[in-house]
């Protein structure tokens, strides 16, 4: 049986997920180039690139970037955006990567983090992060603030997006955040179903994690734009750290 995110990330995400814009992602990599005081030049991984707007931000600022994902309908997708060629994209489960190290910086954003069931399958991923760094390199985990989803969830909306109806349910159940997307178009009723599923680590079970996969923890912001992380009012926790 495959896992929901084999599923979730194809020709239909990209209509989900339409709104994420090109720009925003523009003014999150100045914000992380700030914190990791990364000079001109330097190896980034992009991992879980999605779409490539990171990635791409990242090159257009001076970076040589590998973007991995394991979506190949994603991976076309940023393939296809101006600039491309400028990245290096790759295809690969984030618990394995086909690459031998040597990155001044690791990126993992807009909570592509906590997939897995096993607490043992995220600190693979870590431990990925960390032989991927040089000793020195930096890293950028940007994750949601489960105590802010929790507050803020809405379980139910709807929306159209050109011929389109998107369905989309919320649900806290068993530790994850779980989202059911149903979508149907015009002419064709016939729903496609999709579930998102991702497990809520508190900021101190994310720091065990962290430090279990030998990685060095400097800062948690709550957002791109604030310093401080805010349990109750931050909407994310972005971890910024070092492999020793």
């Amino acid at each position: 049986m495959s896992e929901w995110y084999e599923k979730s990330f194809g020709e239909d995400y990209l209509i989900v997920y339409r709104h994420r814009d090109f720009c925003g992602a523009r003014h999150e990599v100045e914000k992380m180039i700030g914190w990791l005081e990364l000079p001109e030049g330097s190896k980034v991984l992009d991992l879980c690139c999605g779409m490539g707007r990171h990635s791409l931000a990242l090159a257009e600022a001076g970076f040589a970037v590998t973007g991995v994902d394991l979506s190949e309908v994603l991976l076309r997708e940023a393939r296809a955006q101006d600039g491309a060629e400028a990245v290096t994209w790759l295809r690969s489960d984030m618990r394995e990567l086909p690459l031998d190290g040597g990155f001044d910086a690791v990126v993992n954003l807009f909570t592509s983090f906590g997939y897995f069931e096993d607490d043992e399958e995220q600190v693979k991923v870590l431990r990925e992060v960390y032989r991927m760094l040089k000793p020195g390199g930096k890293f950028i985990i940007d994750f949601l603030n489960p105590a802010y989803v929790i507050a803020h969830l809405v379980p139910h909306s709807t929306r159209e997006d050109g011929d389109n109806l998107i369905d989309e349910s919320r649900r806290i159940e068993d530790g994850y955040v779980k989202k059911d997307i149903i979508l149907t178009s015009k002419g064709d009723d016939t729903p496609r179903k999709y579930h998102e599923r991702v497990k809520l680590y508190p900021l101190e079970t994310f720091k065990q994690l962290i430090a279990a996969a030998g990685l060095q923890l400097e800062a948690v912001h709550g957002s791109y734009d604030e310093e401080e992380y805010d349990e109750e009012h931050s909407n994310r926790m972005i971890f910024v750290g070092v492999r020793p």
